[in-house]
């Protein structure tokens, strides 16, 4: 064959694989799960609060999935879905933040893209109204991965980030929850409020968009009675939260735990480099290697075939996904069901408020 024609027949095939390519991701099916924290307690949560979360999660679902079926990028869509709970006081995260020791909110965040593994962090924030675009700017607008305290706020303002003042942050739920804290460490007893003890809280997403790219998000508030400028896992890339082209994660729990197991990272490692399941790759890390040394908590994972999971080892966790369907499902407690696995949502029910 004459080399004109060789080069033409390449040229062809090569075509001929892009469109295979184009079609390939034209037809992968968005799919976004969101997390609202683990460790909820039913007997704590009255009917009224528990309207408003799965109110609060439902808007979440829907502001980030109309950006993943709109076209746009996994990205958008985690920080679609999490700006929706950072704004919510329900949440530990943005507006609704728990309190440190000295009676401040600091907030944390990170963001990642799975098909590049770009990645942004935030640690220790005081004024920054939504951290999660923040992780965004740090990472898209900066040489760095993570920033931190007034360093983070001054590049806020230059990278155009809302910054308020930090009044904005105060719930009087969550200053009570301090002051009951506080009143413990005087006596010397241990954290009674579930919440406080097992430090619960954070919101994350994670999302598969229509060209089969992921990506994962995670922003919090951290701990109620932290002191010395602690920084629990998710800010920290591949603790608690991390994408690569085949699986993303975000988690939830008692931060320390993630860390010493690069929890995320760990998840994702298995799916990746030893073919595990997703689902049963999580359930190792949450369910089986966090309690093993004494913690716990909960996660959501997302691979790029859109098959999820949602682990978690305590009474309950704030939880939603959509997916083909484009109905927003949430759940809270341990007894409702998950998302089945892959994009076949039949058989979960979707969200409706209670009277």
């Amino acid at each position: 064959m004459k080399p004109l024609r060789v080069f033409a027949a390449l040229a062809a095939l090569a075509i001929l694989e892009m469109g295979v390519a184009t079609m390939s991701h034209a037809s992968t099916t968005p799919v976004l799960v969101i997390h609202g924290g683990s460790g909820v307690i039913k007997r704590n949560l009255d009917h009224a609060r528990e309207n408003q979360v799965r109110a609060a999660l439902a808007r979440a679902l829907q502001s980030g999935y109309a950006q993943l079926k709109a076209g746009k990028p996994a990205l958008d869509g985690i920080t679609a879905a999490l700006t929706v709970l950072e704004d919510d006081p329900n949440f530990n995260a943005g507006r609704g933040a728990v309190f440190t020791h000295d009676g401040r909110n600091e907030l944390d965040a990170a963001i990642m893209d799975g098909s590049t593994l770009r990645a942004g962090a935030v640690a220790g924030v005081e004024r920054v109204k939504n951290p999660i675009l923040l992780a965004r700017a740090v990472m898209e607008k900066s040489q760095h991965v993570m920033l931190i305290g007034q360093g983070a706020e001054a590049f806020a303002k230059e990278a155009g980030i809302s910054l308020v003042d930090p009044s904005y942050f105060r719930t009087e739920q969550r200053w009570q929850q301090l002051q009951k804290a506080l009143k413990e460490d005087r006596e010397g007893k241990p954290h009674s409020d579930t919440e406080t003890a097992k430090h619960f809280g954070t919101v994350g997403a994670v999302a598969l968009d229509a060209r089969g790219h992921l990506a994962a998000g995670t922003s919090t508030g951290g701990m109620t009675d932290k002191r010395w400028g602690r920084v629990g896992d998710s800010p920290i890339i591949g603790a608690g939260t991390y994408a690569n082209a085949d699986c993303a994660v975000s988690g939830t729990g008692w931060g320390e735990f993630y860390i010493r197991t690069v929890a995320a990272h760990a998840i994702c490692m298995r799916v990746s480099l030893m073919h595990v399941p997703l689902e049963r790759a999580a359930a190792e890390v949450i369910n089986q290697e966090i309690p093993s040394m004494g913690g716990n908590g909960g996660a959501i994972a997302l691979d790029a075939k859109g098959n999820i999971a949602m682990p978690f080892n305590t009474d309950g966790m704030y939880r939603g996904w959509i997916g083909g369907d484009g109905v927003a499902h949430v759940a809270i407690y341990d007894d409702e069901p998950d998302a089945p696995t892959g994009a076949d949502e039949s058989d979960t029910a979707p969200f409706q408020p209670s009277p």
